[in-house]
Formats: C-alpha cells, sequence, structure tokens
C-alpha cells in the first residue's frame, strides 16, 4: 500500500531532467528515513534532507541541518529511500507477454517495458543497439511514461552476426573501414548517446567484428565525443579493445580468469566500467525449480506463460550442462571480485527484456552467495557494492552522472521509496513514474 508519506513524497519532487532548481516553490525537509546515498557510503539511518524544486539542497542526519524558512517537513520514519536506480544493459521493445519478436517493437510495448523498469524502481535505462525505426530516439527525446532512454539506436557487428535473433538484423552490418566509418557518422547524426559493438563469435557459430573494422569504430565515434562499449566475452578482446580506446563493457569477462594484465590496463584507464549481467549465468546453474519461482509477487510482473516457459527450460537441463554452468557461473563471479577488488568501475545491467527486468534478481546474483553455500562465499560483492553499481556505476556508464545515481545536494530528486521491502513510489526526471495503488 502507497503510505500517505510516500505519496507526499512523490507529490512533492516532481521535476523535469535538466532543469535549474527552482526558488519559487517552498523547500520541502524530509525527515526520518534510512538513506541510502548510492556513492558507498554507510547508510544514514535516521536521515535528513532538503529540496528546492527538483534539486537537493541539503543532505545530512537528522535535526543537523539548517533549515529554510517557510519549509514545509514531511515525516518518512520507518521508510528507506535511496537513489532510483540505472539499468545500461537492456534491449527494448522485443518482449510482449512469452513472445520475443521483432514484430513486437511497438511504441505500445516499449512504454509498458519502461513502466515495468519504474515498477522496479528503474529511472534510466540504456538500449543497447538493436532498436528499429526512430521510435527510441523520439522517446528519449519526449515526455513519456516510465524509465527515461538512453540509446546507441543501431549497434555495429560483421553482417549476420552479433546479437541472437530476432535482434540480429537490427545491428548495422560492417564489412570495411569504410563502412564502419560511415556508419558511425551516421549514428551521430541521429545524436545518439554511445556506440554500441559486439566483438563475439558466439562460441564459433558467427564472424567475430575484427579489430580493423572496431579500431575505426572505436577512432570515428571519438571524433565525434561517442563513447564505445563493447559486449565481449573473451580476455583477450578485453585486452585488445582497451588497448584500443575502448570506453567500456557490456558483459564480464566469460572464457577465463581475469589476470593482472588486465587489471594493469585498467588501472591505466580508470575510466572504463564493466557491466555486470549477472541473472543468467547464475540461473544455468539450477537443476530444480527455485523456490522464487512459485512466490506470488513474481506474477505482479511475469506472465504466467513466461514462469512456465523458465520452468520448461530448467526440466531439461542435464547434470552435466549444470555442471558444466556452474563452472562458468563460478568463473565469472571469481571475475566480478577481482575487478571490485581491483576498484574498477562496475555497472549493473539486466539484458532485459532478454533477461528478466527486476533489479533485485542482479542484486541477489552478485550478493547472495554468502547465504548459499559451501561454494566461495568470498566471491559475493556487499551489498553497498552492488548497490553503488546499480546507482552510481550505471548512472556514470549512461552519462547520467550529473543527475542521477546519488543522493546529494546538486543532484535531481531521483528517488526510489521502500516501504516494508517493496518499492512504493518510482521518481524518474522528477516525474512520478509508478507509484503502488493504495490496497
Amino acid at each position: 500500500m502507497l503510505t500517505a508519506t510516500a505519496a507526499c513524497v512523490v507529490s512533492l519532487t516532481v521535476s523535469m531532467v535538466g532543469q535549474s532548481p527552482r526558488r519559487d516553490v517552498p523547500a520541502v525537509l524530509f525527515d526520518g528515513a534510512r538513506l541510502i546515498t548510492g556513492d558507498g557510503s554507510a547508510a544514514i539511518e535516521r536521515s535528513a534532507f532538503i529540496v528546492q524544486g527538483d534539486t537537493f539542497v541539503r543532505v545530512g542526519r537528522q535535526g543537523e541541518l539548517k533549515t529554510p524558512t517557510g519549509f514545509r517537513r514531511v515525516d518518512l520514519s520507518g521508510k528507506t529511500v535511496m537513489p532510483a536506480l540505472v539499468d545500461i544493459h537492456t534491449h527494448l521493445g522485443y518482449r510482449r507477454g512469452a513472445t520475443f519478436r521483432a514484430e513486437n517493437f511497438t511504441r505500445d510495448t516499449i512504454v509498458d517495458e519502461l513502466n515495468r523498469f519504474a515498477y522496479f524502481g528503474v529511472a534510466a535505462v540504456g538500449s543497447a543497439g538493436t532498436d528499429r525505426g526512430d521510435l527510441t530516439l523520439r522517446l528519449r527525446d519526449d515526455p513519456h511514461p516510465g524509465a527515461v532512454v538512453r540509446t546507441a539506436w543501431r549497434g555495429l557487428a560483421p553482417p549476420d552476426a552479433g546479437p541472437n535473433p530476432p535482434m540480429r538484423d537490427a545491428p548495422y552490418g560492417v564489412s570495411s573501414e569504410r563502412e564502419a566509418r560511415q556508419d558511425v557518422r551516421e549514428l551521430a547524426a541521429k545524436n545518439v548517446d554511445f556506440v554500441k559493438i559486439w566483438v563475439d563469435d558466439r562460441n564459433g557459430t558467427v564472424p567475430k567484428l575484427s579489430p580493423v573494422l572496431y579500431r575505426a569504430i572505436i577512432d570515428e565515434a571519438h571524433k565525434h565525443q561517442l563513447r564505445v562499449f563493447a559486449h565481449i566475452a573473451t580476455l583477450d578482446d578485453a585486452k585488445s579493445l582497451l588497448r584500443t580506446g575502448v570506453d567500456g563493457f557490456l558483459h564480464p569477462v566469460r572464457d577465463r580468469d581475469v589476470d593482472d594484465e588486465l587489471l594493469g590496463l585498467l588501472k591505466e584507464r580508470p575510466q572504463v566500467f564493466f557491466t555486470l549481467t549477472l541473472f543468467a549465468p547464475r540461473l544455468n546453474i539450477y537443476t530444480a525449480e527455485p523456490r522464487w519461482l512459485a512466490e506470488p509477487a513474481l506474477r505482479d510482473t511475469v506472465s504466467v506463460a513466461v514462469i512456465e516457459q523458465v520452468k520448461e527450460t530448467l526440466s531439461r537441463r542435464t547434470p552435466q550442462s549444470a555442471a558444466a554452468a556452474r563452472a562458468d557461473w563460478e568463473r565469472i563471479a571469481r571475475n566480478v571480485a577481482a575487478l571490485n577488488r581491483a576498484g574498477v568501475r562496475l555497472a549493473f545491467g539486466s539484458d532485459a527484456p532478454v533477461e528478466t527486468a527486476d533489479p533485485i534478481a542482479g542484486l541477489a546474483a552478485a550478493t547472495t552467495w554468502r547465504r548459499r553455500a559451501k561454494w566461495h562465499p568470498e566471491l559475493a560483492l556487499t551489498r553497498a557494492s552492488a548497490l553503488r553499481a546499480y546507482t552510481s556505476g550505471a548512472a556514470y556508464a549512461a552519462g547520467l552522472e550529473d543527475d542521477l545515481g546519488s543522493l546529494r545536494p546538486g543532484k535531481l530528486c531521483d528517488i526510489t521509496v521502500v516501504d516494508d521491502g517493496r518499492v512504493v513510489a518510482t521518481v524518474v526526471g522528477g516525474r512520478v513514474t509508478w507509484r503502488r495503488k493504495r490496497a
């Protein structure tokens, strides 16, 4: 149920991304919430923060802030407030119910997905190179329900390679350096937010984008002040791309353990980030239905048909395939832990709707090793590290770090309000994009 105080939070934080703070509206003091700032620091158990128009002006502890004349007070005792989340790796438009196909790519489908992200407390998403037509570009620039969109529009890959069907024909098919540079110039003319490339042969089943071509893409993109993010699988490709100037990775390394050479390259380029797409490799280790698949709350966001598809996939899994998947997952987890220890920038992405959009699933995959088990609990990220990756880390990757990702003076008041373990309201770009209905 949306409580009166949570509703008041929502009603008093309406704004627009990029506006200057409004001084013609009363300041509001929000008092008593447990505040997670998103910068990795410890939560403030009894916080206070002051909002002027759409912007945080003071953040601190209850009773310690100087209050402006004529302020209004909202009691948030018992609630948790955190930065609205950012998901840097999505593929919008293809999922409709239990179907996943190009024909679903419509405005209605995408807006439904953006509303679903807002339900989960996600403020902004990055669409990773599989868009069709100009829908996502228009949604980025025009007001709409749900999460804010940042987009690569169409990525670049060898012809008939790159993403899996039905997304495979969406990117540019690149065969020559001339084509690569021309395609990047077209992306720049569309004012895309970043450039996406696929450097992955899908276990030898498709051609891989060659170093000659991705060097040309990265060089041309940087001439147009565009960052380049790469889908990768292998350690060798990660190293080569780092030497070539790539700006970020949309998956962890999966084929081998990361080594000192890679960590050294990353130390030389501290602005480069790795995206944690962890739900699918974690799900692959199951040989029986996990308990959470039967939870009633799951049906609020996932159709019965999709749940049955997951169950059917799990039923076909053999002990041998699960053992191989567990080895892959443990390697990925070791790599994420090594990157985190080395201080590498981490961002979260769901890969939705190829995978679930629910950030709780990704956070659980990153943090619940300590409760599981006998296997390698030291590989779990702390909750603070995982939340930082889903807030300030992903906001940095999306180019939104000036506005989103942490709660501190000067940033927009974009927040997720949590009550009794559930998101009760999401404010995106200062707009109320989702609120839990009263029971």
